[in-house]
């Protein structure tokens, strides 16, 4: 099993973590098969967001938006003179996880950094991926396999905060100059079930996130809210909330005509984002004579790249100093043991 330390500090290798997604009508079904495995989904739910994809050719742009990142990280590392060889692999398509892990093996590399592709901490979108590079790991003839350690959540580096920031400025001068002062601030992440939200420092962490935004914009208290999109789960089981449609009654209802939508918990423009945002929010503000603008994620942009290297730079030599800003530390290297749990549902009454 692979090693949550490394105390040398002497990687030779870094590996992407990333969700994955399906690059035609052909892998659709089996590719949310693979996301959906083991948990109380209905059908019914597969199959809608089966034509999510389906009005998009059934190419979810994610695996894309992985190579554009590795485009412009590579050069980035080089400059910075870290040469290490860069991996990439996905928990639930091509290119697998196993897989790439299995060619680092091969190619005799012997302990790993990796970037999950995720700024938060909960179990879908740290511990999860963890535990995916341990089964992979596992799967390697014994000896062979890479210890893999992980870079830490950046929900607060400053340099997060400015690629957002600088996103979040550009969809705001979307909104006609006069509807600017007070325009609505969405902030949007992915909804986490309730019980799962209750055993990690989610909602915590993008609380800050979109406070330290929010404060760097000038926004005032009134400007900004958290919400939630993408929510998969059963009906009776409570969820993170506002959603983003029910907030954008909410501010329709209340007088507001201009709204900014900020996906700070995404990373890239995938299909949840494309989908919920930028066709259902969208439909939505058009019918209700509302003018909605979308931020990008931070994607490529080069903040976003630049704290990349610098989290690597970080573990490679531990002398330097790691960078946080508003109310927390920076958060661990190493994971507790504890961190994160699995959501356990209740008992059925």
């Amino acid at each position: 099993m692979a090693s949550q330390n490394n105390p040398e500090n002497n990687y030779d290798a870094l590996l992407l973590v990333a969700f994955g997604g399906p690059e035609g009508m052909d892998d659709v079904i089996p590719f949310l098969e693979n996301v959906l495995r083991g948990r109380n989904v209905p059908r019914e739910r597969m199959l809608e967001v089966a034509h999510h994809y389906e009005m998009f050719g059934g190419v979810s742009p994610i695996n894309q938006q992985m190579r554009d990142l590795l485009d412009a990280l590579k050069p980035a590392l080089k400059e910075a003179g870290i040469n290490l060889p860069v991996y990439w692999g996905n928990r639930n398509w091509t290119p697998y996880l196993t897989d790439e892990i299995q060619q680092m093996a091969d190619d005799g590399i012997q302990s790993a950094l990796a970037l999950m592709v995720s700024a938060y901490s909960s179990y879908s979108g740290c511990r999860q991926y963890r535990e995916n590079v341990y089964e992979a790991c596992d799967k390697i003839d014994s000896g062979t396999a890479p210890r893999v350690d992980k870079l830490r959540v950046f929900y607060n580096h400053p340099l997060f905060i400015s690629a957002n920031l600088d996103r979040l400025q550009a969809a705001i001068a979307e909104i006609p100059e006069d509807q600017r002062e007070n325009v609505q601030i969405a902030y949007t992440a992915h909804s986490l079930p309730m019980s799962m939200a209750q055993t990690c420092d989610y909602e915590k962490q993008l609380q800050e996130t979109a406070r330290l935004l929010s404060e760097q914009a000038g926004l005032r208290d009134d400007q900004w809210e958290l919400v939630y999109q993408s929510r998969s789960g059963r009906p009776q089981d409570p969820w993170l909330e506002p959603d983003i449609l029910d907030h954008l009654e909410t501010l329709n209802k209340s007088g507001h005509k201009a709204v900014v939508i900020a996906p700070i918990g995404f990373l890239s423009d995938h299909m949840e984002v494309v989908f919920d945002l930028d066709v259902e929010a969208r439909d939505y503000a058009k019918e209700h004579n509302m003018n909605l603008s979308r931020a990008k994620t931070v994607g490529t942009h080069p903040d976003f790249i630049a704290m990349l290297v610098e989290l690597i730079q970080e573990r490679l030599d531990p002398s330097l100093p790691k960078r946080a800003i508003g109310k927390y530390p920076p958060n661990h290297d190493v994971c507790p043991t504890n961190c994160c749990p699995v959501a356990r549902r209740p008992a059925a009454t």
